[in-house]
């Protein structure tokens, strides 16, 4: 199955939540929809589902439109947040139910069910009552119904959400390898850069309900067109400063200069927002770097990597190093960027370097 949305618009009263979104998703893709709450993933989905009508736009399954179609004629399965099993029944019967409600024949109700609980590692656990499980368990559990309906298209709405750390890192590690071996078109809403580049397949940035960028996940996350998808798909935020480059040299709002080396030379003079993600910021000394002086606000140490914030003139920015780094707060320090990880854009918001190297 292949699902395309032919600019789609959703209103709700005066209120936009959709503008104008197109996308064409292949049969047996793994498709992110990244962007923070609000954004419009959720009502991106509905849309896929068939349980909101567009506004505008049409959708297309196999080339057919089916825009006015609602969800009950759609091949589709849903996985939310707030993961939803029948604690009555036993984690076979929680997969079975939408193949019984189907009336299936006994014979491939046991075989499908089967299938999606290797697939979910759920064998040793198939007599088990959903209560009986840990938080992990009870996700695949809900994943494995959504599958076992073999639907044309999964939806999952921040499946992993409300799980813990370690539970989240282990099913994230595992859902590409399940995706790979379905066929279906998987759709999958996330507010968290660090989890779309796990998952892979391609990533749709979205901001204010509007798709700013659609394309492989490292490509999106490396070579964002504009400054909005690179604010998008940065965890924690994007680093900014107004910066003008003249006479091959580069004025930095501090009032500092530097040579116009790596994103900075192939461009023409001008005034330009220049972005750099949190581990491109370094407090250490870096050939060729920009040099930027600043003062320590706090610094936050998660265990193995420390988040420093620092104030460069008027400017707040975040600096992720490894290991654990002290600093008292007034502490003057030097900030180190390196030009060949930096993101340049221009007045209008737009990248201005795509052709050169991308920023890891």
């Amino acid at each position: 199955m292949t699902l395309v949305l032919e600019s789609v618009t959703r209103r709700v009263g005066p209120e936009t939540h959709i503008r104008d979104v197109s996308l064409a998703l292949p049969k047996g893709s793994l498709n992110v929809l990244l962007g923070q709450t609000l954004a419009g993933k959720t009502s991106l989905m509905r849309l896929m589902a068939g349980l909101d009508a567009p506004s505008e736009g049409r959708i297309r399954v196999d080339g057919a439109d089916v825009t006015g179609w609602p969800v009950q004629r759609r091949n589709v399965a849903m996985v939310y947040q707030q993961f939803i099993n029948y604690p009555s029944l036993s984690v076979y019967e929680n997969i079975a139910s939408p193949l019984r409600v189907a009336r299936l024949p006994r014979a491939e109700i046991e075989a499908r069910v089967r299938e999606a609980a290797r697939l979910l590692k759920l064998e040793p656990h198939l007599g088990r009552r959903p209560l009986e499980l840990s938080g992990g368990q009870q996700q695949r559990t809900a994943l494995a119904r959504a599958l076992v309906k073999r639907a044309d298209l999964v939806l999952m709405d921040e499946p992993l959400a409300n799980l813990d750390y370690k539970l989240r890192e282990e099913l994230r590690e595992e859902l590409p390898r399940i995706f790979a071996e379905t066929g279906a078109v998987f759709v999958y809403a996330t507010t968290e850069p660090a989890e779309a580049l796990l998952l892979g397949g391609h990533t749709a940035a979205l901001h204010r309900g509007r798709v700013t960028q659609f394309g492989p996940t490292p490509e999106v996350y490396r070579r964002p067109h504009d400054l909005t998808t690179a604010q998008v798909f940065s965890d924690p935020p994007l680093n900014t400063l107004r910066v003008v480059k003249a006479n091959g040299r580069v004025t930095l709002p501090t009032g500092g200069q530097a040579r116009a080396a790596g994103t900075f030379a192939g461009v023409p003079d001008g005034t330009y927002t220049l972005g750099f993600r949190a581990h491109h910021l370094a407090l250490d000394p870096i050939p060729d770097a920009v040099a930027l002086p600043a003062t320590v606000s706090v610094a936050e140490i998660t265990g193995s990597e420390s988040f420093v914030h620092i104030d460069a003139g008027e400017h707040r920015l975040i600096a992720l190093l490894a290991g654990v780094r002290r600093f008292e707060p007034g502490t003057a320090v030097t900030a180190y960027l390196d030009p060949r990880h930096a993101l340049l854009f221009d007045a209008g918001g737009r990248t201005a370097a795509l052709d050169l190297p991308a920023a890891a």
